[in-house]
């Protein structure tokens, strides 16, 4: 049985949610999200409460419950709040620039790396920190995975793009001279 999934959502306030068929539509000051659901998983929505829970018993439908119950309270947070995710560049050399609504990359390689802005998706450049601002949170979540992937920190110098607040495992290095005789 699942916790997180019998937790009800409290909607903030000029949010909105609406029920059609398989589909959850929240809506919010800052834009509207649509998110699919399962089936097996049936989602009330009673003034600004939403509840979720199973309509047939599967594994497949507890394993979805929660995680339903999930993306409709992060969709929710989103369209009211807003989310953001921060990277931060690290070594010699690293740059970012917007030009446009799309992101310009130096970061090692022989030509600029550009990342094109996703709908609804813009991008901020503060010195060494990458900032990607959107209203859907799987969104801004992949857009900062694909901008990390660019250039993942490597574990020896731990240069690269990594998340802020992200600790990097350092391995070491090579030692010279330490033979035995």
């Amino acid at each position: 049985m699942s916790r997180i999934g019998k937790q009800p959502i409290t909607l903030p306030t000029g949010v909105t949610a609406t029920v059609e068929y398989e589909k959850v539509i929240i809506k919010g000051a800052k834009g509207e999200i649509t998110r699919i659901i399962h089936p097996d998983i049936k989602v009330v929505v009673e003034g600004n409460v939403v509840t979720c829970s199973v309509v047939r018993q599967s594994k497949q439908a507890s394993a979805l419950w929660g995680t339903t119950r999930a993306v409709i309270a992060s969709a929710a947070e989103g369209v009211s709040a807003g989310v953001k995710k921060q990277l931060e560049l690290q070594g010699v050399g690293y740059r970012a620039a917007v030009k446009g609504k799309n992101l310009e990359l130096l970061v090692g390689f022989s030509h600029p790396v550009k990342v094109d802005a996703p709908e609804h998706i813009t991008f901020s450049v503060e010195k060494e920190i990458i900032t990607v601002e959107g209203v859907d949170p799987i969104v801004v979540g992949q857009t900062a995975a694909n901008i990390r992937k660019i250039r993942p920190p490597e574990p020896y110098k731990g240069k690269g793009i990594r998340y802020v607040g992200e600790h990097v495992r350092r391995k070491a290095g090579k030692v010279v001279g330490a033979t035995t005789a």
